[in-house]
């Protein structure tokens, strides 16, 4: 006699769980195959267009009417606006020379497709961001961000030992989370300054902070306090990156780098790994970020480093001298010479 199946069971449980990822899996490959096939239909309408323009020396006009023909056509079918079909032109104009990005953008959406070929126009730079929208799944808005904070020249340019130090799970991700130099320009400093009121300026400002660092990070602390045989140590700010799963401390320096900012760092993060981090997190990770640096003393002082540090640089914009503020014109008065400087 067959026993009556309770929807508890451990083994319909797991059944169930296998069911589901088949049709998940299923899910997803139809919808590669959809993407591929609107990439490939994109395509030859916009070769299509570059050819017969070539071919009887259309104008711009041709695209406009085209896009009228095709939605009194396909009415309610999205996709033919004369603005998509430029972009389609674009696409087949930009591509036609490259066949591996050709290949490449087959494998992302449309929508991340227009980003990258017009927000980027070196081709090693669009490879870039299509392999990343690949690999972690960036959606479009993640993809224009990550353009806009210059995540290619900061993959190319950032010093980091994460090659040797990171698993390669982790490693890429890691080296999109460091910069080579950020803009603290939101601060209003003077000319001379401590590295406590460069710290305090930037709590201050957390906010603007935490956007430069980038939208994975979150705040835990500064001046976090270590203790190890009965010394207190204090880690200028520490982050967490939600992606990495990672502890972030970071060390601010106002002046050049030194290999020993390296060996500091290293200890800090021997410590949080061992006292802070909790089982289910990766182990810690380092910035060092000073006002110069030397690449090559960097190169160095990383080499035999056995903890993840990177190391980066930091900007901020000049003002103008106090004794020069009292002179300058009022909102109002600098709005009117706008006015009239347009006006002439």
């Amino acid at each position: 006699m067959k026993k009556e199946l309770s929807p508890t069971d451990q083994h319909f449980t797991t059944f169930v769980k296998e069911i589901k990822s088949k049709i998940l899996s299923s899910q997803y490959e139809a919808l590669k195959a959809v993407n591929k096939e609107l990439i490939n239909l994109y395509w030859d309408i916009g070769k299509n267009i570059v050819e017969k323009q070539e071919q009887f020396g259309w104008g711009q006009s041709v695209v406009k009417n085209l896009s009228e023909e095709l939605q009194k056509e396909f009415v309610g079918m999205k996709g033919f606006s004369e603005r998509n079909l430029w972009n389609m032109r674009t696409f087949y104009i930009e591509y036609r020379d490259n066949t591996k990005l050709q290949a490449l953008t087959a494998q992302i959406g449309w929508t991340h497709n227009v980003v990258i070929f017009q927000k980027a126009k070196d081709e090693l730079e669009r490879e870039f961001y299509i392999k990343m929208v690949i690999k972690f799944g960036w959606t479009s808005r993640v993809l224009d961000n990550h353009i806009d904070n210059k995540s290619y020249e900061k993959f190319l340019l950032n010093q980091t030992n994460f090659d040797i130090t990171i698993v390669e799970k982790y490693k890429h991700q890691a080296s999109l989370a460091v910069k080579d130099e950020y803009n603290f320009d939101f601060l209003e400093l003077g000319e001379e300054y401590s590295e406590h009121q460069l710290e305090i300026g930037l709590i201050n400002k957390i906010r603007e902070f935490l956007a430069q660092m980038g939208s994975d990070f979150a705040f835990l602390g500064n001046q976090y306090k270590l203790e190890v045989d009965d010394e207190e140590y204090f880690i200028d700010i520490l982050l967490y990156h939600r992606r990495l799963k990672s502890l972030i401390a970071i060390e601010l320096k106002i002046g050049k780098f030194k290999p020993e900012y390296a060996g500091k760092m290293n200890f800090y993060l021997s410590v949080l790994n061992d006292t802070i981090k909790l089982p289910d997190e990766n182990p810690s990770i380092g910035i060092i970020i000073c006002k110069e640096k030397k690449r090559t003393t960097v190169e160095y002082a990383l080499k035999e480093s056995n903890q993840p540090i990177g190391v980066a640089t930091y900007k901020l914009t000049e003002f103008l001298p106090s004794e020069f503020k009292d002179l300058l014109p009022t909102p109002s008065e600098i709005s009117q010479r706008l006015e009239n400087l347009f006006e002439k």
